[in-house]
């Protein structure tokens, strides 16, 4: 408890850049995925293509190498953000992310019959219509199970960022070595805080499915 208490400062620090990546992680990495969902089923063949190349492309590269890239290469383009590595680490991790935020999602829309698209396109709905009226709506209840997953996923991978000079929970440890505190008790209290964030992500789940279930 000495190990807590005492170095209550890192630990409030930590846990509060972890919440913040993970947070403005999720909105991105969720609106990324609703876009790119959306070309993984288009009718238009480009976007299925395209959409198809950066699912293949981006999930297929370790997190830790796209972290890289905008740690270090992201800065020379000049492009917005890149003085602030937790800017660098939400935008890294928005994108990594979003591969699997568009495959959940997709798994959902493909849980609705087919019908239901083809009747919505024989009255006359465009695409972009079809899919916020008609699809998404019966394919929501689906979809949360995999996408809450995917968020447990998301807050787990913040710990990458602390390699990359992002003062974060993952950093916490390798801090309090530094302070001379025990490695085990340092591990366990961040393990600790994590479990505890687990915890309350899945009891969001279980609300929400709850919740819709008795909708039905």
């Amino acid at each position: 408890m000495n190990t807590l208490l005492d170095n209550l400062d890192l630990f409030v620090e930590g846990f509060k850049n972890t919440l913040i990546l993970f947070f403005f992680s999720a909105i991105f990495s969720l609106l990324l995925g609703l876009v790119i969902a959306g070309f993984r089923v288009s009718p238009v063949t480009p976007l299925r293509a395209l959409g198809t190349l950066y699912v293949n492309t981006v999930r297929n590269t370790p997190l830790t190498l796209v972290l890289f890239f905008f740690a270090f290469g992201y800065p020379r383009l000049g492009l917005p953000g890149a003085q602030s590595y937790l800017v660098l680490a939400v935008i890294g991790l928005s994108i990594y992310t979003a591969t699997y935020m568009a495959e959940a999602i997709r798994s959902g829309i493909n849980t609705v019959p087919v019908g239901q698209a083809e009747a919505a396109r024989a009255i006359g709905m465009p695409f972009g219509m079809t899919m916020t009226q008609v699809i998404m709506p019966q394919a929501v209840r689906a979809v949360v199970p995999p996408l809450m997953n995917v968020f447990i996923a998301l807050l787990k991978n913040t710990t990458v960022a602390a390699g990359f000079s992002v003062m974060e929970a993952g950093a916490i440890r390798a801090n309090l070595s530094e302070r001379g505190e025990p490695a085990m008790a340092s591990m366990l209290w961040v393990i600790a805080g994590f479990v505890v964030l687990v915890l309350i992500l899945s009891g969001v789940q279980r609300w929400f499915e709850k919740k819709w279930s008795l909708a039905r």
